[in-house]
């Protein structure tokens, strides 16, 4: 999380995967609420529509190898030369995780079980949680800390899934958790790295104007007072409820037009996937109910 145009691809990554992920997974629930099962991605038939995977699994690696790159010839503070190879580390795990649910679902079902998947999607949000905002103190560190704090409850629910496929709440709370973190991300990077929605009296991050000479293993946004450095905090936490109150607004009001309206629903749950789960219902295993005498 070094640089503008980091919080701006992440931003342009995760909202339109967390709404896309909103709208399958709520379609598909209210299809058919008993037969339930998230999903570790919602494909769409023929294969050859799933072009935001696709993008992901092309664009990621290049993300992964940009980072290393600036990693290998930035020359400023060490604290954002390192960043740059954490966001590569964090990246590489983001990109095995696609290449697990690609394994999954083109060429063997049954050789990665979806649970475990979830699992390393929980993981994957663990260490970008440890690496999220390491070395920047103050107001950016808050922002960072709410940033991370998202990440933890993505984490979460990853791994409740994997326990509990079942459970809507956990999947509408993941959907909606992803799109936090993209309007989040967006909205820490215009107010740290950018002039024009910097904070009254207060400087961007520049990472030109720092250099190893400073001595400081932390940084932090410049303000001129310490009562702007306090009034820029409280305004981004109130700046935080803002999103999460809009974020919540917009999932609930796109589940009610779902169940309101069948032809709103996402088409890829609607058909295929959902009679993929249903004889996936089917074949699963009875278990015995004994009776007690």
């Amino acid at each position: 999380m070094a640089s503008l145009a980091t919080h701006f691809t992440t931003f342009l990554f995760l909202c339109p995967l967390g709404i896309r992920r909103l709208l399958c997974t709520s379609s598909l629930y209210l299809n058919n609420p008993s037969l339930y099962r998230s999903r570790t991605w919602y494909f769409s038939d023929p294969k050859w529509k799933n072009f935001d995977f696709f993008t992901l699994l092309i664009a990621l690696p290049i993300a992964s190898f940009a980072d290393f790159f600036f990693f290998l010839t930035f020359s400023g503070h060490p604290i954002y030369r390192f960043g740059f190879l954490q966001q590569s580390e964090v990246v590489s795990v983001f990109w095995v995780l696609i290449i697990l649910i690609l394994v999954r679902e083109y060429y063997d079902p049954l050789a990665i079980p979806e649970n475990f998947i979830f699992i390393f999607a929980g993981i994957s949000f663990l260490v970008e949680y440890l690496m999220i905002g390491r070395g920047i103190t103050g107001l950016g560190g808050v922002v960072y800390e709410l940033l991370g704090e998202l990440t933890l409850v993505c984490a979460t629910c990853c791994l409740y899934l994997s326990i509990r496929p079942s459970a809507f709440f956990a999947e509408f709370l993941l959907s909606s958790g992803l799109v936090f973190k993209g309007t989040w991300a967006l909205q820490a990077g215009l107010t740290l790295y950018t002039d024009s929605f910097a904070l009254l009296r207060c400087e961007k991050i520049s990472l030109s104007s720092l250099s190893p000479a400073q001595g400081n293993s932390n940084t932090d946004v410049k303000c001129e007072l310490e009562a702007d450095r306090l009034r820029g905090i409280a305004l981004m936490n109130l700046l935080f409820v803002g999103h999460a109150m809009g974020i919540v607004i917009v999932s609930f009001v796109l589940f009610g037009l779902l169940r309101r309206n069948q032809k709103l629903r996402f088409g890829e749950a609607n058909g295929p996937l959902l009679a993929r789960i249903e004889s996936e219902t089917v074949l699963m295993p009875a278990v015995p109910v004994f009776e007690l005498e």
